[in-house]
């Protein structure tokens, strides 16, 4: 069983995440600064009410970002090689899931807008569990819908929370540096195993053996 991040990991997401605090910022907060985007990049991963609070700013730019995001969806692409990813392992017979720190509502909503919602047999979203990441309970949930054990399953993250997540879940932690996490930080975070591009995760993923 694979259980995918979404963001930075199966979609380039990081252009239409910029526009869209820059817009929910000016609005709800429009001191004239620059927003603070740099900031919140390090927090990727967290759920975006929590990152509001912990960035110290209004728990109102959530409706600005959110519908700025989906008014942009059409504008963020896969990663090269993902589609073919999802295929292949498919015909190997893995299950997949999405964990996200996105709500379920607008990551199932955005893998619809680029064809591939279909590939994924949950996906669950901040929003959909008790605690978000960097606790554990959003990997814990997709294992329970995939009716997995941790040590059947992987968690695929570009972040430390993705890490910090899957490992308490119990889940082999795989790091992704195919997007614009920061390579140093994730390292730090002692994942199990680290690719550099989408199509490595296969040789993690072997087909099962003929008999």
């Amino acid at each position: 069983m694979v259980v995918f991040d979404l963001d930075g990991v199966l979609v380039n997401s990081f252009p239409v995440m910029r526009k869209a605090f820059t817009v929910a910022y000016e609005e709800v907060v429009g001191d004239g600064r620059t927003p603070p985007f740099a900031e919140y990049e390090r927090h990727l991963g967290r759920y975006f009410p929590d990152i509001m609070r912990i960035m110290g700013l209004p728990p109102e730019m959530e409706g600005p970002f959110v519908r700025e995001s989906y008014r942009r969806a059409h504008e963020i692409p896969l990663f090269d090689g993902v589609p073919e990813l999802l295929t292949e392992l498919r015909a190997r017979g893995f299950r997949l899931a999405v964990a996200t720190g996105k709500s379920g509502e607008r990551a199932r909503s955005l893998l619809d807008v680029l064809g591939v919602l279909a590939f994924f047999d949950h996906v669950v979203g901040s929003d959909e569990v008790a605690r978000a990441k960097p606790a554990p309970d959003i990997v814990l949930r997709a294992l329970q819908l995939l009716g997995a054990d941790p040590e059947e399953a992987l968690m695929l993250g570009d972040a430390e929370t993705d890490i910090a997540s899957a490992r308490g879940a119990g889940v082999t932690a795989v790091a992704a540096l195919w997007g614009e996490s920061d390579d140093g930080e994730l390292r730090a975070a002692r994942p199990d195993a680290v690719l550099h591009s989408p199509a490595e995760l296969l040789d993690l993923c072997p087909a099962p053996a003929a008999f």
